[in-house]
């Protein structure tokens, strides 16, 4: 048996309807899942779900907001009235402003805060009892470069994602006993339709590709393996772990080749 094969499983990927989420709950159903991507906007929720029955996976379609519990708590009604059950959970949604901190209004800081952390948390909380009943749950939080490092007028979102990381591990040594394995995703700089202009023609894109080992950005569907690991039997005995993709970004010092 292929023990990073996903047939049989439910996946939930929160955050899953456009970026890095959208490929990975593409790259589950690929891997044999019923998935079931959720955001704020109904349309694109309905256009991933229509890629996952393409591919011949079951799905829904029900858009939810992580700032709510109550829409969380629909979502999650939903998924056991069609599914039954949920046995992979993922958590890619995610918010971030770049300005100077000073001029940072503490409503903004506070409200990527509730995105990436607490939305987080609510998620977690929303579908424990279901990750439990699984006896194979997984929870996998997409955490960022930012967990580990800094990177300029970013100190809101570095801050949630530092937090997620310390959240992760968290849940990892408590639930560890409830059958659920919770890691994360440390994804490094890749290209999406919304910041494909920014990374390839401004001074900050070039200094992030000479920061990258690999000297290219990431294409979306190479965080997809990661994520396929981490929510099959092959990832059985890991936990409270953060797998970087990032082409060695964290690995490096000076790239300079002179």
């Amino acid at each position: 048996m292929n023990s990073l094969d996903l047939r049989g499983r439910t996946a939930v990927v929160i955050g899953g309807t456009s970026g890095l989420g959208r490929a990975i709950a593409i790259g589950m159903a690929e891997a044999g899942a019923d998935v079931i991507a959720t955001g704020r906007r109904l349309d694109m929720v309905e256009t991933v779900a229509a890629e996952i029955e393409a591919r011949g996976r079951r799905t829904m379609r029900l858009a939810a907001d992580v700032v709510s519990r109550p829409s969380l708590d629909e979502f999650r009604a939903e998924v056991m009235r069609h599914f039954g059950a949920a046995d992979v959970l993922v958590y890619a949604a995610g918010r971030i402003a770049k300005l100077p901190t000073n001029d940072m209004r503490e409503a903004d800081w506070n409200s990527i805060q509730d995105t990436n952390v607490t939305g987080a948390l609510r998620a977690a909380q929303t579908f424990y009892d279901m990750l439990k009943a699984s006896g194979r749950g997984r929870i996998i939080n997409i955490c960022s470069l930012n967990s580990y490092v800094s990177l300029n007028q970013v100190a809101a979102y570095a801050v949630s994602k530092a937090a997620l990381l310390g959240l992760t591990r968290s849940l990892a040594v408590e639930w560890a006993r409830d059958g659920i394995n919770v890691n994360a995703i440390a994804p490094g700089v890749f290209l999406t339709d919304l910041n494909r202009n920014f990374l390839e023609s401004s001074d900050r894109g070039k200094e992030l590709l000479m920061r990258t080992p690999m000297g290219r950005f990431g294409k979306s569907e190479e965080l997809v393996g990661a994520a396929v690991l981490l929510a099959s039997d092959a990832a059985s005995f890991i936990t409270g772990q953060c797998i970087a993709v990032d082409g060695g970004f964290l690995a490096s010092g000076v790239n300079a080749v002179s």
